[in-house]
């Protein structure tokens, strides 16, 4: 990774979106795993707004950095102003940003810009239609709008498009952790499904390792999409039931519910939401269900351009499936802690006298720790920093 802004030892690198799953697995990675390579810095959306273009360029113009990341998305429901500043006019703006600065820019888009169907390639996009939703719309305005800066604007931008993301540390209950959570909370009764209906998956563990391997060989990456997604695609129903089995759990039950039956069920629901309303009751349903055609059509993305370029897959023998145990016991073990769910039984069980002290007689705990836990550490306070450098 060669640096652009002079003799630098430490390149200087900024990810937008650190907090999610994708940018906080980037950060990670060239934090702990390869430290003393880049300086990552993640601003949060406080301190930059994507959708204030003063914020991006007075920021990147004050840092310089050698490379520039962009995984920042707003909700795939979000209205169309946020979608259109978040997931458009702000890759825009880090791209002309990038452009100024001659640094290369790494753009994540989705699956959303593509149709339904098998083996589908970068070039495979969808056109634009009255009835595209804001996300996906945006989604591919910042994919052309970036390609013609590639070609016009002397950009050096790759773009990497994702499908279905996995991974530990998502904060968020959105995409396949949205699946995860809706089996282990048995609130999916049967199966929003067809038999036989495929999708592909990105493995958010190896993103970083392309991500680093693209910056070093800019010649190669520079002004190309690419797909990254498992080379097998995986099908829904089986990925469903399998959730269930290694829950051992009753729901749901193998009764494919039909599409139309599904999408009226969806207009029903919406419906009775907006009644609560009234009566000063808010909900919402799960913004993914505005993609629920998406479960009856199969999408699977080609990674063969990917595969035929230098870069080779880190973990070959990774899928969807040989992590499914890791991230149920993460997961639940969170929504457990967070009392979303009372399905997990989790191993890592609370001391039981402090849990039922903390329930019933919290002031047994507090005395407890005021007798004898309230104490400074030792190796921490400046007279043992004092001893520690006379004796050391």
């Amino acid at each position: 990774m060669t640096s652009s802004q002079g003799d630098r030892k430490l390149r200087i690198g900024v990810t937008f979106g650190g907090s999610g799953l994708i940018g906080g697995t980037i950060v990670n990675y060239f934090k702990i795993k390869r430290p003393g390579i880049v300086d990552m810095r993640a601003p949060s959306s406080k301190k930059v707004s994507l959708r204030d273009c003063r914020d991006i360029r007075e920021y990147l113009m004050s840092l310089k950095p050698d490379f520039v990341i962009n995984t920042a998305i707003a909700n795939i429901d979000s209205d169309s102003q946020l979608a259109f500043e978040v997931n458009y006019t702000g890759p825009l703006n880090i791209a002309r940003a990038a452009a100024a600065l001659k640094i290369p820019y790494i753009h994540f888009s989705s699956a959303a810009t593509l149709p339904a169907g098998t083996d589908i390639e970068e070039r495979d996009r969808v056109s634009f239609t009255p009835r595209m939703s804001n996300y996906a719309k945006s989604k591919l305005m910042a994919e052309k709008s970036l390609e013609f800066m590639s070609e016009n604007e002397n950009l050096d931008y790759t773009c990497i498009r994702l499908a279905v993301v996995y991974g530990s540390h998502d904060h968020k209950i959105q995409g396949f952790h949205r699946l995860m959570f809706a089996v282990a909370d048995e609130s999916m009764p049967f199966m929003f499904t067809r038999k036989n209906i495929y999708h592909s998956y990105s493995n958010s563990k190896k993103l970083p390792y392309l991500i680093h391997h693209m910056l070093d060989n800019r010649e190669e990456f520079s002004g190309k999409t690419y797909n990254f997604v498992d080379p097998e695609p995986v099908e829904l129903s089986d990925l469903i039931l399998s959730i269930k089995s290694y829950l051992n759990l009753k729901a749901p039950r193998e009764i494919y519910v039909p599409y139309p039956v599904a999408r009226n069920g969806k207009r029903i629901m919406k419906s009775m939401l907006r009644l609560l309303t009234k009566i000063g009751l808010k909900a919402s349903l799960p913004p993914e269900l505005m993609f629920l055609n998406s479960f009856y059509r199969t999408q699977t993305l080609s990674c063969k351009k990917l595969q035929e370029s230098s870069f080779v897959d880190p973990m070959p023998e990774e899928t969807i499936y040989t992590r499914l145990p890791e991230m149920i016991t993460y997961y639940l073990t969170r929504w457990s802690h967070q009392n979303l769910i009372t399905t997990f039984d989790d191993t890592f069980e609370f001391d039981k006298s402090i849990k039922d002290d903390f329930k019933y007689n919290p002031e047994a705990i507090l005395e407890a720790i005021h007798h004898d836990a309230t104490a400074p550490f030792v190796e921490m306070t400046e007279e043992n920093q004092k001893q520690t450098r006379f004796y050391g």
